[in-house]
């Protein structure tokens, strides 16, 4: 009896999870009205969230241990204790109005799940993270913010610390109260409207779960949606990545994602789990953040500080 029930269960959520990625159309292409450029125009000026944080040099333990994580398997083998300099990384995920000011700035088209008063998204949405943009949109985003995509080593260290926490707030499982996973966090459109999910689930504002940041105070780096990584993947780096400011392999067919999202299980919102896919998928359970190397300003006291406007966001 408990082996039919464990089977049940597992076909039930095979099936689930194959029906909300069957769900994403990501090959829908969404076109402006000249009613929608002027939304648009109105839309960006939404408050943005910009922040970055300063992570500092130093060693970190990147990958994992199977003695002390049970979840962990081999494209996360061996841990090792990694050198990285200074860096900056984004506080939260990228979100849609942030987007939106590079696609009117580049002309490009509304993304997929932008679906409103001729290729906008909901107001609701402005704080979500964006999805539905592949690796090169996200690398061109970034270079156009005036930053990059954190490599595989920056984003972990940011999510665990130097001392390799599983998750972002230590090591116990994560829960309802501290990451969007596994459909735990439904938004509005999605409870007033199920089968937005055909182009919306649930995704949650970046600046939620301040239970769960990590130990330098970076938001959401476990669920609400993955995040698209510079490197290369290979499921294999690790066993002959440098210790000293590890770049991903120098080509590959994937680009590296972390961090999982809100369709995923608990050990895929783990942050040493690593996967990878090609540089054009763009689904709506992806996004990004991103990094850029530290730069040395100072405060009104002359302290060290790291708020430099980027460029592309004035």
């Amino acid at each position: 009896m408990l082996r039919k029930t464990f089977g049940v269960f597992w076909t039930a959520t095979l099936c689930a999870a194959v029906a909300a990625r069957a769900l994403d159309v990501s090959d829908v292409t969404r076109e402006w009205t000249p009613e929608g450029k002027r939304i648009a125009a109105e839309r960006v000026k939404l408050p943005a969230k910009d922040e970055m944080v300063r992570i500092p040099a130093g060693t970190f333990l990147m990958g994992s241990d199977r003695k002390v994580d049970k979840n962990s398997y081999q494209p996360e083998f061996p841990q090792r204790k990694v050198y990285l300099d200074a860096y900056e990384i984004d506080q939260y995920e990228v979100t849609t109005v942030q987007y939106l000011k590079f696609v009117l700035a580049t002309d490009r088209p509304p993304l997929v799940d932008w679906q409103y008063d001729g290729g906008n998204f909901q107001v609701t949405m402005a704080t979500h993270p964006v999805m539905h943009v592949s690796w090169l949109d996200a690398d061109a985003y970034c270079q156009w913010a005036g930053k990059r995509l954190p490599t595989e080593a920056e984003w972990e260290k940011a999510a665990r610390g130097e001392e390799g926490r599983i998750y972002p707030w230590g090591n116990h499982p994560a829960g309802l109260t501290r990451a969007n996973f596994g459909r735990t966090g439904l938004s509005g459109p999605v409870r007033d409207r199920p089968e937005r999910l055909l182009l919306y689930p649930p995704i949650i504002s970046v600046d939620k779960y301040e239970n769960a940041v990590s130990p330098y105070g970076v938001y959401q780096m476990s669920g609400n949606v993955a995040e698209w990584a510079a490197d290369w993947y290979d499921p294999s780096y690790y066993k002959t990545a440098p210790d000293r400011n590890p770049k991903g392999p120098e080509r590959g067919t994937q680009r590296a994602f972390r961090g999982g999202g809100w369709i995923d299980s608990t050990p895929s919102v783990r942050a040493a789990q690593r996967n990878g896919a090609d540089p054009n998928t763009n689904m709506n359970w992806l996004g990004f953040r991103c990094a850029r190397d530290a730069r040395e300003t100072t405060d009104a006291q002359g302290q060290p500080a790291s708020t430099v406007e980027p460029t592309g966001l004035r």
